[in-house]
């Protein structure tokens, strides 16, 4: 729409439509254009960095603040790029005896001066946008890497296609962290379930977890996507659900149905009695990352 055509509508100045434009398109909410604006464009876009550090602020807390829970003492991990990483990259600086491989100049930052923390970065190239590292340079170094956890974000998340992002070189280098990790934990707040980016990043039957803010509740999109990638087997974390800064394993109003899902099969990998098995099948209807430890020990003592 034209500048003077917003006006128009919303009855105010084309002075005021401009500023308030500026700032709509810094929230990455919208696309300025010669004497107008449109919609954001779909498949092929992708935010630069100072429009996604706006966006959902106080559901990245969150998702950082509760998937930080899974990480435990001497743990090494995978980080890949974004701004929720990076968040959850600040709340890793206190876990002690932490190895942590990223592709992310934002990640490794935040982890820069903890003394307890051993950061190892890939090669690659920089892709200034996002801050990251992408390339042959970067998959080539994560060959023969294993570690426990990946923890990843992206731009979209369905149950039908997984992970996906707007970039073709980022994608390719959060496969290889994926690759490099035995368990897959996706940090997606609420605003990227149901969305649909270009290029695939991990397909739904390889992400082990979901940490993610409870969707508001005019928001049926979300809430159906996240029972849909619940009853495909993925465990679901919610950040603060029915109030709880814990965390539930689905928002209050969808326990019901959530009761209702079966467990998952062991995924690939797992040998049904093994350890990973047992902490799949305990983890299902997550619990605070305390009480699923306990769970897991006392498991393991039967």
């Amino acid at each position: 729409m034209s500048l003077r055509e917003l006006a128009r509508v919303v009855q105010t100045s084309e002075v005021t439509v401009r500023r308030d434009v500026r700032a709509l398109e810094a929230e990455g909410l919208l696309d300025r254009r010669h004497g107008g604006a449109v919609l954001p464009g779909g498949f092929t876009r992708e935010s630069g960095f100072p429009q996604k550090s706006h966006l959902a602020t106080a559901e990245k807390t969150a998702i950082a603040d509760l998937a930080a829970g899974f990480v435990e003492e001497g743990e090494a991990i995978v980080v890949g790029a974004g701004t929720t990483t990076q968040e959850l990259a600040r709340r890793l600086a206190r876990v002690p005896g932490l190895t942590v491989v990223t592709n992310s100049l934002l990640v490794a930052q935040a982890l820069a001066h903890a003394n307890r923390v051993e950061v190892v970065m890939t090669g690659g190239t920089l892709r200034g946008s996002n801050y990251a590292l992408v390339g042959s340079g970067a998959e080539q170094s994560l060959q023969g890497l294993r570690v426990s956890r990946a923890f990843i974000s992206g731009s979209g998340l369905t149950a039908e296609r997984g992970l996906s992002t707007s970039n073709m070189l980022s994608a390719s280098v959060d496969r290889a962290l994926v690759q490099a990790a035995a368990e897959v934990v996706v940090l997606a707040d609420h605003t990227k379930l149901g969305t649909d980016t270009m290029f695939q990043t991990v397909p739904t039957d390889v992400i082990t977890r979901l940490v993610t803010d409870e969707p508001p509740a005019h928001d049926d999109r979300a809430a159906t996507e996240l029972q849909a990638l619940a009853d495909q087997g993925v465990q679901i974390a919610v950040a603060g659900a029915s109030g709880n800064p814990g965390g539930d394993a689905v928002p209050a109003r969808h326990q019901q149905q959530r009761r209702d899902v079966p467990l998952p099969a062991p995924r690939r990998g797992q040998v049904p009695g093994s350890a990973a098995g047992l902490r799949a099948a305990a983890m299902h209807g997550e619990q605070a990352p305390g009480g699923e430890r306990a769970r897991v020990a006392d498991l393991r003592r039967r």
